[in-house]
């Protein structure tokens, strides 16, 4: 999802980061070719070194749907106990059920009650005086307009910051998500549905979770799935939650994607925990950000101002893709790869099997 750091993004998108050529920091070389050499079919990128924005790109081979993926769809949990849901009613959740459906938590006496759009599972659900107070970044995304824009020229916009369009960016996920292609999928901070749509057309997935905080965005999701026609309805299902606080059984999940919102969560450490304990072992996060170095390092007490910022709007301004590969080794996930191009960054961890 979108935030502030976007307009600081696109602006500095037009200003590559020139450093001697002996420098590790060196993404860019002095010229201006392509770094994305996409092609229309699959590709597996090959990343050359660390934290590299340079990738091969080349034509894979047909993708199979690996063994050992999950195909349990009973992986909701009670967002207070995270003890399993059970579905009163119909035998499976969709986004055609989901207004008939009724969660019962048999530990904590809870029922979670679906409406038109979707489910309902953060721990305050149902309460109607109380509210948890949020970070104005995430306040932002509840609002209807943002919530209308969002796919209509907002999110267009990220191409300034590097962002290579959603069919190149889905291309590239789906590398990163060979080995548990079959499995489940959370689409979190989905937004307005941009990719948990392409995931359920795709069918490389057995069910994919619209997550996101926003009713408003879950609304838009919903009524695009409306007006297209022969959507897989049945693989694809709308929750609200916390990213905090995620209502999944542990080790239960395959996959979590999380396109442009990682900059956007209150704390950035809770939220990869709580994929680190959904994921099974195997189990693959991929996440897309902006990263603001380059120039920016060059701007004196720019790690306290980010900071000051952090902390007023709720946004977290990345400087280097190290900050990722720590955030995931602190929350227990290997293997971390990245791909750059100008202010876009694309990572990727796994859970140990």
């Amino acid at each position: 999802m979108a935030s502030t750091t976007h307009i600081i993004g696109n602006l500095s998108s037009w200003l590559h980061p020139i450093q001697p050529n002996n420098s590790r920091r060196c993404f860019f070389k002095p010229c201006t070719f392509p770094i994305f050499k996409l092609k229309a079919t699959n590709f597996a990128g090959t990343v050359r070194a660390f934290s590299t924005a340079f990738i091969d790109t080349k034509p894979a081979d047909e993708i199979v749907v690996e063994k050992g993926v999950s195909t349990n769809k009973n992986v909701l949990a009670c967002p207070i106990c995270y003890e399993p849901l059970t579905l009163i009613g119909d035998s499976s959740l969709s986004i055609d059920s989901t207004s008939t459906s009724k969660l019962q938590c048999k530990t904590c006496k809870k029922t979670y009650i679906g409406n038109k759009t979707h489910v309902d599972l953060r721990a305050a659900s149902g309460l109607k005086e109380y509210a948890d107070p949020m970070p104005p970044a995430t306040e932002l995304f509840r609002l209807p307009l943002v919530s209308f824009l969002y796919e209509r020229g907002w999110r267009q916009n990220f191409a300034l910051g590097g962002f290579p369009g959603k069919e190149k960016e889905f291309e590239l996920a789906k590398g990163y998500l060979k080995p548990v292609l079959g499995g489940n999928i959370i689409d979190a901070s989905c937004g307005s549905g941009l990719f948990s749509r392409l995931f359920a057309k795709s069918g490389l997935f057995s069910m994919v979770v619209a997550l996101d905080y926003s009713e408003n965005m879950l609304q838009q999701c919903y009524e695009f799935v409306e007006k297209e026609e022969n959507f897989p309805k049945e693989k694809l299902t709308l929750v609200r939650a916390d990213i905090s606080r995620l209502p999944f059984v542990s080790s239960s999940i395959d996959a979590v994607h999380a396109g442009a919102a990682i900059h956007c969560w209150p704390s950035p450490s809770s939220a990869v925990a709580e994929i680190s304990r959904v994921l099974r072992p195997g189990g693959v996060l991929v996440a897309t950000t902006f990263i603001l170095d380059g120039p920016f390092t060059f701007i004196p007490f720019f790690g306290i101002i980010s900071q000051k910022l952090t902390q007023i709007s709720g946004n977290r301004f990345f400087q280097s893709e190290r900050e990722f590969e720590e955030l995931c080794g602190a929350c227990g996930l290997v293997g971390f790869q990245c791909i750059r191009n100008q202010r876009f960054v694309m990572f990727s961890a796994r859970k140990p099997s």
